[in-house]
């Protein structure tokens, strides 16, 4: 019996096959690109996620593939599908980088429980609204990206409290808040009744069973938002459990079996599971770091890291990652990046150690916003893509002062996955979460740097001084 998990990510859609006793036996992936017509923009074509998805499952193995017996999903949170009655888009999803409702947030009530950023569902709908009037007009459903996918293999439409609480239109529970969805002018009927993550939401579609080469009428799991998949396919099931992804964003989560209070600049969201976490979300981390080697035109990862490492650390240049605004802690969607402190000495090397070292200091300021709320956190998990080079871990865990330890799943979220779909079809249950815990292995234990806590401070300074600018 096996288990299928597909992530809809960002810029690339994962795909994993574990077995009944939830071990990854096969993976596959297919990149896209992000598209920014216009400056603050950040859209994708629904049919380019299906083409990927097709591409993706063709690289699985056809007997793994035959196997799966259920399917999960995972999504990457905040954005939008507009779709008429029968799901299908009316135009292009729009992102969690987007930005070009940054100017419509006051139509929120302050203070909000969750800080509310332009790239979620609310805000993104709101401009649709005002800008889109024909097209909202002809619309059914507001949808969020894993949500979609499920329907178009041929799933109910419906919603997990994980992602609908981050929509900036629901309370931390995920409960749908009528009165706010009114005042902004915006349809209730758009928005899909509620379920668990791990509730069937439907069975494969003959159609998308012979495109995908899986079997049709499977269970299908509704889902979750990426960050709580990833929670739970890395393990966390304890109060205080702490997890760091880096992505194309970053996270840092910390479980909780009640409700965190409300603390500025962090998020109190529902867990994949019937549990909650707070999180500091940061929108540059890999997105930044991309663009940095793009620049500075090096073209292999593996370059970027060795020149990067290889250079010793500048004690006058200081990078700030915040190239498409940023999140925890500050909420500032108009926040900008670059270098400072250039000389004529430099070389591309000390510019992209540069860049490793502003992004992990963007992720110590949202991690000392936890700490600073009550959480006293010295070891977390890591898991994602953006961390397996162990210079940039050791960076990582002496820049958090943390210890780190990396999940043994290369693949957090998609695992996270699939677990919902053997959920779903009854094979798992709540009991047997502990026994499917991943190991992790200590993967960096901090050192004390006292210059770099100096260049942490200038970061943290430089911050505050150049915002002014923008």
């Amino acid at each position: 019996m096996r288990f299928l998990g597909i992530d809809l990510g960002t810029a690339s859609l994962k795909l994993a096959i574990v077995d009944e006793d939830g071990r990854e036996i096969a993976f596959s992936n297919a990149a896209y690109p992000v598209a920014t017509d216009h400056p603050g923009w950040a859209e994708t074509s629904v049919d380019t996620w299906w083409s990927a998805l097709v591409a993706a499952a063709s690289k699985l193995p056809a007997d793994e593939r035959e196997a799966v017996r259920a399917i999960g999903f995972s999504g990457q949170m905040h954005g939008v599908v507009l779709t008429d009655e029968e799901g299908r888009a009316l135009r292009p999803a729009m992102l969690w980088p987007d930005t070009r409702a940054r100017d419509l947030l006051d139509a929120w009530p302050s203070p909000q429980v969750n800080p509310v950023a332009p790239g979620m569902a609310g805000p993104l709908l709101r401009w649709i609204a005002l800008n889109e009037a024909a097209l909202a007009s002809r619309a059914r459903w507001a949808l969020q990206p894993k949500d979609w996918l499920r329907t178009k293999l041929g799933g109910e439409i419906a919603t997990d409290p994980s992602d609908a609480c981050a929509t900036a239109l629901a309370d931390p529970s995920g409960l749908w808040d009528d009165a706010l969805i009114e005042r902004l002018g915006l349809p209730r009927a758009w928005f899909a009744q509620l379920a668990p993550s791990y509730a069937a939401a439907g069975t494969l579609s003959p159609e998308a069973a012979d495109a995908l080469g899986l079997t049709a009428g499977i269970v299908m799991a509704l889902g979750a938002g990426d960050t709580p998949c990833a929670a739970l396919g890395s393990g966390l099931i304890a109060d205080g459990d702490a997890l760091l992804t880096t992505g194309t964003g970053g996270q840092i989560l910390v479980m909780a079996h009640e409700a965190p209070a409300s603390v500025a600049g962090l998020h109190t969201y529902r867990a994949a599971t019937d549990e909650w976490y707070r999180m500091a979300a940061m929108q540059n981390v890999g997105v930044a770091l991309e663009a940095v080697r793009g620049w500075l035109a090096f073209d292999t990862w593996p370059r970027a890291y060795e020149e990067a490492f290889a250079a010793q650390s500048s004690e006058r240049v200081t990078f700030l990652p915040y190239l498409s605004g940023e999140r925890s802690p500050w909420m500032n969607p108009s926040a900008r990046g670059g270098w400072l402190g250039l000389g004529l000495g430099e070389t591309r090397g000390t510019l992209m150690r540069a860049a490793f070292e502003g992004v992990a200091f963007s992720l110590r300021a949202g991690l000392d916003a936890i700490r600073a709320s009550g959480g006293n956190i010295g070891t977390m998990r890591l898991a994602g893509g953006g961390s397996i080079d162990p210079r940039w871990r050791q960076l990582l865990a002496d820049a958090l002062k943390v210890e780190l330890h990396a999940v043994d799943c290369p693949n957090a979220a998609t695992r996270g996955a699939a677990l919902l779909g053997g959920f779903a079809l009854g094979h798992w249950h709540a009991g047997d979460l502990a026994s499917l815990a991943p190991t992790a292995t200590l993967a960096a234990t901090p050192r004390p740097d006292a210059a770099l806590d100096e260049r942490h401070a200038r970061f943290i300074g430089l911050y505050g001084r150049v915002q002014d600018w923008f």
